[in-house]
């Protein structure tokens, strides 16, 4: 049975990881830091909770994950655990910086001295590209522009991902892993922060819904197909790092549009407000994923389309609040 070691578990892209290797029969840790009363919502919502081992850890603590590795040198480490939001990272620069990028070293170093065979997957970031607009698009050959202190963390991440695999001959690689949204991603992102108040909307306990810029555009996909290229990546004979996108974007306004129509709300101009709070120091316009390499190396391809996305956010959300107002009759 092989072993997988998830940090990041009670995210987003940690639970549908987890699932993924469940069903390949990986035995499963998923790092959490010591919480009073940690929140397993997401891992609940795939009914996987009680199927992962719980190990102590923290990005910021060195000691603990050359603890970790040193006791479980597992087969396969994937490193989700991060600060992700980005509006975030401006007011959190240093937290950002010691997580996203401190933590990654740490970790490698502890996989060069106790576990040199553990495979290593890093969660890198499209947002890393920020200005580079590579002919409308971006693949492994586009220079990085980034535009916020949680891209800047990234992109350190990155390098010194590069720099162990070619210095130390781990294996080690970078997912350049462009926008992937779910029913769990957190309610701080626009796309769960549109799904769940179009949904507060439905059912009468919001009237306005505040958003920043939008005209931003993104390559938006589902989250559990992005697990699979992940577990991809640490299967091939070389290690290597692979852009993984579907090739299309779509502005937030027509997320917010296509939300609405799902939901059955005519005229969602009439619930939208602008708020300047949420527009960011500086912007990055467009992002775009030229994935052929994922395609041709791993033989991945995105599932779910745009339009499934948001309906299926749009449903979940519409449940959850269905079943908390059945619960209060």
């Amino acid at each position: 049975m092989k072993t997988a070691l998830i940090t990041g578990i009670l995210g987003q892209d940690g639970p549908y990881l987890a699932k993924f290797l469940l069903e390949k029969n990986y035995k499963v840790y998923g790092m959490i830091r010591r919480y009073s009363n940690p929140n397993f919502e997401n891992l609940d919502y795939l009914k996987i909770t009680d199927k992962i081992e719980y190990v102590d850890g923290d990005m910021n603590d060195d000691s603990s994950l050359i603890n970790l590795i040193k006791n479980l040198r597992p087969d396969e480490v994937y490193n989700l655990a991060a600060q992700s939001f980005v509006g975030s990272s401006w007011e959190m620069a240093k937290l950002t910086t010691e997580v996203n990028s401190l933590g990654v070293l740490y970790l490698l170093n502890a996989i060069k001295f106790f576990s040199p065979m553990t495979k290593f997957y890093q969660a890198s970031t499209s947002e890393m590209f920020g200005l580079s607009n590579h002919n409308g698009s971006q693949d492994e050959t586009t220079p990085f522009h980034p535009r916020s202190p949680y891209a800047i963390s990234k992109v350190y991440a990155y390098w010194m991902t590069v720099n162990f695999r070619e210095s130390f001959g781990i294996f080690a690689c970078n997912g350049i892993l462009f926008n992937h949204e779910s029913p769990i991603r957190g309610l701080q992102f626009v796309t769960r922060k549109i799904t769940d108040g179009v949904a507060k909307i439905k059912y009468g306990l919001a009237n306005k819904l505040a958003l920043g810029n939008l005209d931003a555009k993104r390559d938006w996909g589902f989250a559990g197909d992005y697990v699979e290229a992940m577990y991809l990546m640490l299967q091939q004979d070389k290690a290597d790092d692979y852009v993984v996108g579907t090739g299309e974007n779509h502005s937030v306004r027509e997320f917010v549009e296509l939300a609405f129509k799902y939901a059955g709300i005519p005229n969602w101009k009439k619930y939208v407000v602008i708020d300047p709070r949420f527009k960011r120091p500086a912007e990055v316009h467009a992002l775009r994923a030229k994935w052929d390499k994922a395609k041709k190396v791993l033989g991945w391809q995105p599932k779910v389309k745009f339009e499934e996305l948001v309906k299926m956010m749009v449903e979940a959300d519409l449940k959850r609040y269905k079943q908390q107002l059945d619960l209060q009759k």
